[in-house]
């Protein structure tokens, strides 16, 4: 995910009294999960696919990992929208791990769209084509598992490469990354986010996050 050498413990104690949680992929191959879990951390997402050809080789131990002591959790896609098409990255998603069920203890899949790593920002699509590639990704995921996939990106990449387009609010989650004090400006149409992704390193493995609301709450998203 998108990394940046800023280390934010805790933003104020409203933040702090949010559900912790953690992102975490084959960069943490080692997590001791009963200590994560006794830090404090009620959730994870873990990286389950890129593209059409990679599967996390650490996906099904970390998943098991965090199942085994209780903590909500969640798999997400990291999309390469220059290799193809929406709709078959989904599929390989759904095929790997990135499913969802209503049984309280999984969250809807994530779709971890920003800046390429490897060439153009918007992997050369304009913005028309950006939204169309994620509106079939979202719609083969949604036909598959009755939710629409969360979606992680940043502002600027958001505004960059979709034109900030505001027709998935209504309807998708918002897993919102900044590296700062405060959530900042989100993409257009979102009221609100989901989840802060406000940290690349912490106390726990991989990337530090906050869900917005309470425990409850975080157990009614899961549920949906």
């Amino acid at each position: 995910m998108l990394k940046a050498a800023v280390l934010l413990l805790c933003a104020s104690v409203a933040y702090c009294a949010q559900p912790k949680g953690i992102d975490v992929s084959s960069h943490q191959p080692s997590i001791n999960w009963a200590t994560v879990k006794a830090n404090g951390v009620e959730f994870a997402y873990i990286k389950a696919t890129e593209g059409t050809g990679y599967k996390s080789p650490q996906f099904n131990p970390q998943y098991t990992g965090a199942t085994q002591q209780g903590i909500i959790r969640g798999a997400y896609h990291f999309a390469l929208p220059d290799r193809s098409s929406g709709a078959e990255q989904a599929r390989y998603f759904l095929s790997n791990g990135g499913g969802w069920s209503n049984d309280g203890i999984t969250l809807p899949g994530a779709l971890d769209i920003e800046y390429n790593p490897y060439g153009a920002t918007c992997y050369g699509k304009t913005p028309s084509a950006m939204v169309a590639w994620i509106r079939d990704f979202s719609n083969t995921y949604q036909a598959k598992t009755g939710r629409p996939p969360v979606i992680y990106t940043t502002t600027s990449w958001w505004q960059s490469c979709t034109g900030n387009d505001g027709s998935f609010a209504a309807t998708h989650p918002l897993w919102i990354a900044r590296y700062a004090s405060t959530v900042g400006a989100l993409p257009a149409g979102w009221g609100y986010h989901t989840i802060w992704q406000y940290a690349d390193k912490g106390p726990n493995p991989g990337d530090q996050n906050y869900f917005n609301g309470d425990t409850a709450g975080l157990k009614r998203f899961a549920k949906g």
